[in-house]
């Protein structure tokens, strides 16, 4: 890689970075240790809380900013020094970048959008952290953590709703819904996985000599991710068992050899190898 790019690697978690069942990530482990050796940043941008992402940084030595709950916030450590710190909320040793609405609002919102439509929608908030490791089949501990939300509420996705009037409702109330087979996230109207992605790789950009420029690199599995890998210059899509999401195939984007977590390796080291890493 010459002097005049720099690498950013913008990446899911669940079925990505890690195994889609098992949540397996040590194939992943040696070239996350390369890739911080090398000064290359790997950036979480995730559905996940952020106690799910802390969790989940400390087991793998992860160092660098990531994004939250589908691109409602981001967290910046202070300790970081690729780029000045841009203004925002400090707590716990980060720099908070808020895109999206709070918790509460959610909540409140939730409510609103279930009465237009007639039909009770339940969330996180209303169940108990043993009723949500029972329908995820999460671990205790695990389930703890997903019902620590700060932005965002997941929702039983309504089965005598069609998306595309679930997706009008909530837009017409001023937010965003990602609609899952199972569950659906209610963010705030400004909140996205591309705009976070947006925000760092210009705050990484203002941190490099002049001439020098930011490549971008997105891995996702979902259609949750479209957003990010929309926003990023390479694109990567992990596939299940079975292949790619039917959403993601038929892009042009590159599709990596093997599931997660082993193909996020051999993706990555192609990546590098094409930029002369």
């Amino acid at each position: 890689m010459t002097s005049k790019t720099s690498l950013l690697i913008f990446t899911d978690l669940d079925g990505t970075l890690l195994g889609s069942e098992d949540y397996a990530y040590a194939a992943a482990v040696p070239m996350l240790e390369r890739l911080g050796t090398e000064g290359i940043p790997v950036i979480p941008v995730t559905s996940k809380t952020r106690r799910e992402v802390e969790t989940l940084r400390q087991r793998v030595g992860l160092r660098d900013p990531f994004v939250v709950e589908n691109g409602s916030a981001v967290f910046i450590p202070h300790d970081q020094n690729q780029f000045q710190l841009p203004e925002g909320e400090d707590a716990d040793g980060y720099r908070i970048l808020q895109l999206g609405c709070t918790y509460v609002v959610a909540r409140a919102a939730l409510k609103a959008i279930a009465q237009q439509l007639g039909r009770p929608l339940k969330g996180f908030g209303d169940w108990t952290v043993e009723q949500i490791e029972q329908m995820t089949k999460l671990a205790h501990a695990d389930a703890q953590q997903a019902k620590a939300r700060e932005f965002t509420e997941p929702f039983m996705t309504p089965k005598n709703v069609e998306p595309e009037t679930l997706v009008a409702v909530v837009e017409d109330f001023g937010f965003r819904v990602v609609v899952g087979d199972r569950f659906s996230h209610l963010i705030g109207g400004e909140a996205g996985k591309g705009a976070a992605v947006r925000q760092l790789t210009a705050l990484y950009q203002t941190g490099l000599p002049a001439g020098s420029t930011v490549k971008t690199v997105g891995l996702g599995n979902s259609p949750n991710d479209l957003d990010m890998l929309e926003a990023v210059d390479i694109a990567i899509v992990l596939p299940g068992p079975s292949g790619p999401h039917p959403k993601l195939a038929d892009r042009g984007w590159q599709v990596a050899p093997e599931p997660a977590p082993e193909g996020w390796t051999l993706a990555v080291e192609q990546v590098l190898a094409q930029a002369g890493c």
